[in-house]
């Protein structure tokens, strides 16, 4: 890609906002940047558009959704902005990353009992395997009504 007279390049872009140009591309798909565009059709970054693109990878990096990003961004723009606003955002964000690390912490108690049920040594049976066979396939799968 050729060098823009306004602005960055997107190639230029990504290295500086640590964004691969793809997830760029898409931001801009769906509507959470807008780069101008070059007589010659490519994209140009201003340096507040280069911010942007920062800011959205660390909230990104922070596990906040598209949705989330998009909010933030507003609630960034704004000047007049309630700050209750952006911590309600960021703990109902913090009550997810809580709930997913119950989850995970539940996840590690049953397969390590799994582990330390299993002998682990020639013979065929395995107490893993009688579980995973023994139980749903997947904890959303519908329950059967007799």
């Amino acid at each position: 890609m050729s060098s823009t007279t306004n602005g960055l390049n997107i190639g230029q872009a990504a290295t500086a906002s640590g964004l691969p140009a793809k997830t760029i591309r898409y931001y801009e798909d769906i509507g959470l940047i807008a780069p101008q565009r070059d007589s010659n059709g490519y994209r140009s970054f201003s340096e507040a558009e280069i911010h942007r693109l920062a800011f959205l990878n660390r909230a990104r990096g922070l596990g906040f959704s598209i949705e989330d990003c998009r909010a933030l961004v507003s609630l960034y723009d704004d000047a007049s902005r309630a700050s209750e606003d952006v911590k309600r955002l960021a703990a109902e964000h913090l009550d997810r990353i809580d709930a997913r690390i119950a989850e995970l912490q539940e996840m590690r108690a049953t397969v390590a009992g799994l582990v330390e049920s299993c002998a682990g040594d020639g013979r065929p049976d395995c107490p893993i395997l009688d579980d995973l066979a023994a139980g749903p396939l997947c904890r959303h799968a519908p329950r059967r009504r007799n």
